[in-house]
């Protein structure tokens, strides 16, 4: 993949996310620097996600781990080491971290 799709994919990512944080019920700050995004949580735990261009991956960095995400043929971004897609593995660590279930979609 060119580096030019794989930054506008990660950025209609980024957007899309952003953009239920403000759905949320809790109160999450989120705040973009270059390529890494970083949501804080009222407790002040963060999650971070940052495009990776020279892997072309996404990684996510929240308490339960770190882990790196590649888009698969199908287009799904996964986990190396869970299996679980993007999605799945926010909802999962947005849960943990909230205390409260989390409901993203990407």
């Amino acid at each position: 993949m060119q580096d030019n799709d794989y930054n506008n994919r990660v950025d209609a990512i980024f957007a899309t996310l952003e953009d239920q944080f403000d759905e949320q019920p809790a109160d999450l700050d989120v705040e973009v620097s270059g390529p890494v995004m970083t949501i804080i949580f009222p407790n002040q735990s963060q999650v971070i996600l940052s495009r990776q261009r020279a892997n072309q991956e996404i990684w996510v960095a929240a308490k339960s781990g770190g882990f790196h995400l590649h888009l698969d043929a199908n287009g799904s971004w996964l986990c190396r080491t869970t299996g679980e897609d993007l999605a799945t593995l926010l909802n999962r660590a947005f849960t943990e971290q909230l205390g409260e279930p989390v409901t993203l979609v990407v």
